[in-house]
């Protein structure tokens, strides 16, 4: 029988299992498929940051994860300040910024994560499966810095809020 970790369970395990990301994933590949949901899905351009640049979310900021088994193992989180969800829900909802509820912003932050993350598996090992996204608020804030030997994020920037794209390998089991 296999189980799939959910999110909270990666967040626990992350720190005794990450190593060096061993997946054929650059700074490009992540560029690129950010760029193919923001703009081609909402006509909305998102500059990357140069990547020495730390993170810093505010609590209350969205964050959107999408788990990956198969051959590569880990996950793929987005996130992004208030503004910018806010921003990107009434985009894909067509709607004024101010007719927007919690809801869909968190429905949309999912949907984020989950195009963002589609994209990205295209270059991973075959074969690999996708979970459900999740979404939250989140009640503190978050700061991490974009170099790391266990991770690759990149930080996008917009006049509305940054977005964070991070992907975390983990170790398969022996």
């Amino acid at each position: 029988m296999t189980i799939t970790p959910t999110a909270t369970d990666l967040a626990f395990r992350f720190p005794i299992e990450m190593r060096n990301m061993q997946a054929q994933i650059d700074r490009q590949c992540v560029i690129k498929a950010n760029a193919q949901f923001w703009e081609q899905m909402l006509a909305m351009t998102l500059a990357p940051v140069p990547h020495e640049a730390p993170f810093l979310a505010s609590a209350g900021h969205l964050l959107g994860t999408v788990l990956l088994s198969g051959v590569w193992n880990g996950s793929i989180e987005v996130r992004m300040g208030q503004g910018l969800a806010r921003l990107a829900t009434a985009a894909m909802l067509m709607q004024p910024v101010e007719s927007v509820t919690d809801a869909d912003v968190l429905d949309a932050t999912r949907e984020i994560a989950n195009m963002i993350a589609g994209s990205i598996k295209s270059s991973l090992p075959r074969p690999c499966a996708m979970s459900l996204p999740e979404s939250a608020a989140q009640v503190t804030e978050f700061q991490a810095q974009t170099h790391s030997e266990d991770a690759l994020a990149v930080v996008f920037h917009h006049t509305m809020g940054d977005l964070m794209v991070q992907i975390w390998e983990m170790a398969c089991p022996q």
